[in-house]
């Protein structure tokens, strides 16, 4: 019996032999983890010294508003960069860019009187850079790990931004309590000297005579009719900017922790979520089992908001975390699924820009969410916010998929985009590794 369950165990662990054969996705595992982890520590002392500077939750929901502009810009943007340009120093750009960010929130903290315009315009460029580079990031996996690798690429890549934001935000909360925002901020200077330090060593991307696609308005058009005219792709986009818009809390994570008496507990709120995609990615040996990749993302999402309600429901600190626990698990199935669609169905010369209508896909929700979920807390208060965006992402799923067929009966196994994919890079010289 135990020998069953221990096999059984080690069919459904993750698969990390990448990390040790694959040395330009190690490279980006370990060096995106260490930014990934001081990033997370700003991404609480921010929102947290703009609420103690303006004691407001509207202002707080418009950091939301700051970055959505610039990401929706520079998201596209860079997803022409990627198809154009050596992805390698589009990474290595996007970490020296938020380096000096980190630098001027600290110069800031410094003041006798911090700027809150100043945090408001670094939010807006921190989000610039993000949708500038991470195109780069996503359309890079799919050329550095053979096309049967992707999965385990995917939840490699999901375990590197869970730990970080599992012990990021915990950290941050601490260090900012017992020392400051100031501590937080030359803390996620460091981690993006070590994080460069690490990129310095990645092999270059690009392959000889390759064809490249200059950035101009008709590339960006020729990405975005091609998504439009694929269901299954536009239902990944479209399930996940519903939950997020519909049903994320963060901005209302501070007031979250002052209503249940435990403000020390706002570096695990921020976590929580984390901890359930932690645990899906250590057992997500599954997820290879699983081929109506579509059907998972739409129960994924209802299951994020019907968690979030729940949340909401609740005054215990205990039981509030295990809602977000496993509403963080919930999205992260959806996060594998989606990630796998697009690496297994997209040709790589749109890779880039199709990379970059998933970075608005799966970021303009969740900062528009902050918008949303402040200025409802203003009407209906913190509880009402709270379950509200619930219901009405569970509400928003339903609707979205009914209407999405193709998108509901996607099968990896039959889908002519992945099988095409398939022979496409077989005929190819092994992936870069």
């Amino acid at each position: 019996m135990w020998t069953k369950i221990k096999a059984q165990l080690a069919a459904s662990a993750i698969d990390i032999s990448l990390l040790r054969t694959n040395r330009n996705l190690a490279i980006l595992f370990y060096s995106g983890l260490i930014s990934r982890m001081g990033s997370m520590i700003t991404y609480v002392a921010l929102p947290f010294q703009v609420k103690e500077l303006t004691n407001s939750f509207l202002a707080v929901g418009l950091i939301g508003a700051a970055e959505l502009i610039p990401l929706i810009v520079f998201g596209l943007y860079g997803g022409m960069l990627a198809d154009a340009f050596d992805r390698r120093k589009l990474i290595i750009f996007g970490e020296v860019s938020a380096l000096a960010l980190s630098v001027i929130l600290l110069i800031n903290a410094q003041l006798a009187e911090p700027k809150v315009w100043v945090l408001f315009f670094v939010a807006a460029a921190f989000s610039a850079v993000n949708g500038a580079t991470s195109p780069s990031y996503n359309a890079v996996i799919p050329r550095i790990v053979a096309h049967e690798d992707i999965p385990k690429a995917s939840a490699l890549m999901g375990l590197r931004w869970q730990v970080a934001v599992i012990t990021g935000p915990a950290a941050g909360g601490f260090i900012i309590a017992y020392w400051g925002v100031s501590t937080g901020y030359i803390i996620d200077i460091l981690s993006y000297l070590l994080s460069l330090a690490l990129l310095s060593r990645l092999t270059p991307f690009t392959r000889g005579g390759e064809r490249k696609t200059a950035p101009s308005i008709s590339a960006l058009i020729d990405g975005v009719r091609y998504a439009v005219k694929r269901q299954d792709l536009m239902g990944t986009y479209l399930i996940d900017l519903a939950a997020m818009f519909f049903a994320m809390p963060t901005a209302l994570f501070p007031f979250w922790a002052e209503s249940l008496d435990a403000p020390s507990a706002l570096g695990l709120l921020y976590s929580a979520g984390t901890v359930g995609a932690l645990l899906v990615t250590l057992t997500s040996g599954w997820t290879l089992r699983i081929y109506n990749h579509g059907k998972a993302i739409i129960y994924a999402a209802l299951a994020w908001g019907l968690a979030i309600a729940l949340a909401g429901l609740i005054d215990s600190v205990p039981w509030v975390l295990l809602c977000l626990v496993i509403a963080g698990g919930a999205d992260h199935v959806s996060v594998i699924f989606r990630a796998t669609i697009w690496n297994q169905t997209i040709p790589d010369e749109l890779r880039g820009r199709l990379a970059g209508i998933e970075v608005l896909s799966y970021t303009v929700g969740p900062i528009s969410g902050q918008l949303r979920a402040g200025g409802m807390a203003a009407i209906t208060g913190l509880r009402g916010a709270i379950v509200g965006g619930g219901l009405l992402c569970i509400g928003a799923v339903a609707a979205t998929s009914i209407f999405l067929p193709k998108f509901r009966k996607y099968d990896s196994r039959t889908d002519p985009y992945a099988l095409h994919e398939r022979e496409v890079r077989a005929r190819k010289p092994e992936s870069e590794g």
